[in-house]
């Protein structure tokens, strides 16, 4: 053997050792009666005795072979570790160990630490679990959408005639309430057979820069001009003159859409449709909504009896609530939708305030209320989309969520009829259309600001006060609404 071969490799970690302390006599990948250079030893060209171990044989713990295997490892190298303490004759001292005194199948090692294995096994089980329910929680909500295909491919038919978008990054979105009495929906009035209605149509336009939030209430008595629309038996209907909420009878959501374009201006980038019990489960999710009432309110068509004051709504008592016309207010259809543009901002300033975007365990709950019952077109259809939608409007400021309903006056020919106010409705769309701000404050505060706006012109038709106090070159436009910050108990 040439004596200047060493095994490089080094000496293999000892479990049961101490960090630095390496038993002599071993040797990485050689058979027992080879020794193994260690740090230390006196000659390192010196080779050990031939033949001290015999091959395949390991050394006994004691006896003369224990004393001869000592010798030899004494022989090869004199270090300081464990396992090569020795006596003044060269003996080895009690509970000495070398690399052969150890079981070759390791046993004894997998003794000592089982736990090791075990723990592995329960951490890689706990992560099959974990990712299988996270994976059958987002199939049970992603199937819980219905995609509204219909809608789709009549709105590819009638491709010509739709506005072209101008801010590409901005977002239009048309959420419809529906009014079907059919199925679950039956308690809430008589079933007609399950024909369409939009009790509540909303314009949300989210702003390129994810910044602000609009969201534009179209009254249902509206008076508009509704196209040619394909109904539900295959047929066309004629264009007409009429309210609003007759397009979503007669031709569904595309004649909706359809029509809100031809009235607005503004490219529809997706719709959702969402029914009376979306609507409840979702406050229910969110533990209620808080409200303030000045007086009580007692509506047996609305089935809704509540005490005045500060006080949470569940689900059941805010579909009440917003739906209720007879005994609140005037029992005009305007101040329902107000109130429904700041509950739904109060809805909304609950999710935010409370941290429910950011928690999954307490978003699950509403998106589970929310796809049951929501249909929407194939762009929104996935759980994934609407995750997007929703993230990008997570930092939206509750003071920039902005609610309310496009201006307009009684009808002159009908006064249970609305009609728009010109030329404020054509501004508020050209505004959106062109993704540049609008204003909203209370009702009472934009009349001061008139009252003021004509006292400033008649302030400026004199000489000496001209150009004093004059406004902006483009000012905001202001209307009439609120806002998802707004206290309901401080208005």
């Amino acid at each position: 053997m040439d004596a200047d071969v060493t095994d490089s490799a080094g000496t293999p970690a000892d479990p049961d050792l101490p960090a630095g302390d390496t038993p002599q006599g071993r040797s990485q990948g050689r058979s027992p009666g080879k020794a193994q250079e260690e740090p230390g030893v006196t000659d390192p060209k010196e080779e050990p005795e031939p033949g001290a171990v015999p091959e395949n044989e390991a050394p006994q713990d004691s006896g003369d072979e224990g004393e001869a295997g000592a010798g030899e490892d004494s022989e090869g190298g004199g270090g300081d570790g464990d396992g090569g303490r020795h006596g003044s004759d060269g003996k080895s001292t009690a509970g000495a160990q070398t690399w052969a005194d150890h079981p070759k199948d390791g046993s004894a090692s997998r003794r000592k630490r089982p736990w090791l294995r075990w723990a592995a096994l329960g951490a890689s089980f706990l992560v099959m679990i974990s990712a299988g329910a996270g994976w059958w929680l987002y199939k049970k909500l992603d199937g819980n959408i219905t995609t509204d295909t219909s809608a789709a491919a009549e709105l590819k038919v009638y491709e010509k005639e739709r506005p072209t978008p101008v801010a590409m990054d901005a977002q239009n979105i048309l959420l419809i309430g529906s009014d079907s009495r059919s199925g679950d929906n039956r308690e809430y009035g008589r079933d007609d057979g399950g024909s369409q209605r939009s009790d509540t149509t909303i314009l949300l336009h989210l702003a390129a820069d994810r910044k602000s939030a609009t969201a534009v209430s179209l009254p249902r008595d509206l008076m508009v001009e509704v196209p040619k629309c394909r109904t539900g038996d295959d047929k066309e209907s004629r264009e007409q003159f009429t309210q609003f909420n007759s397009a979503f009878e007669l031709g569904g959501t595309a004649c909706t859409i359809r029509t809100v374009e031809r009235l607005t201006g503004i490219r529809i980038d997706h719709h959702m449709v969402v029914d009376f019990n979306g609507f409840k489960d979702m406050v229910d999710a969110v533990d209620g909504v808080e409200i303030c009432l000045k007086e009580p309110i007692d509506d047996k068509d609305a089935r809704l009896e509540l005490p005045a004051g500060r006080q949470t709504l569940n689900g059941e008592e805010a579909l009440g609530y917003v739906r209720a016309r007879k005994t609140l207010g005037d029992g005009s259809d305007t101040e329902r939708m107000e109130r429904q543009q700041k509950f739904l901002g109060a809805l909304v300033n609950k999710m935010q305030s409370n941290g429910v975007l950011l928690n999954p365990t307490r978003l699950y709950p509403v998106l589970d209320a929310a796809t049951k019952s929501l249909t929407t077109d194939p762009g929104l259809d996935s759980l994934r989309d609407l995750y997007d939608l929703v993230r990008s409007m997570r930092d939206v400021p509750t003071d920039q969520v902005q609610f309310l309903t496009v201006p307009r006056q009684p009808y002159r020919q009908n006064p249970n009829r609305d009609e728009l106010i010109e030329p404020d409705a054509s501004e508020l769309f050209k505004q959106l259309r062109e993704d540049k701000p609008v204003a909203v404050v209370p009702a009472d505060e934009l009349k001061e600001k008139e009252e003021e706006k004509e006292k400033r012109k008649a302030q400026d038709e004199k000489p000496d006060d001209a150009g004093s106090d004059s406004e902006s070159p483009t000012p905001t436009p202001t209307y009439s609404g609120s806002s998802a910050a707004d206290d309901l108990c401080e208005q």
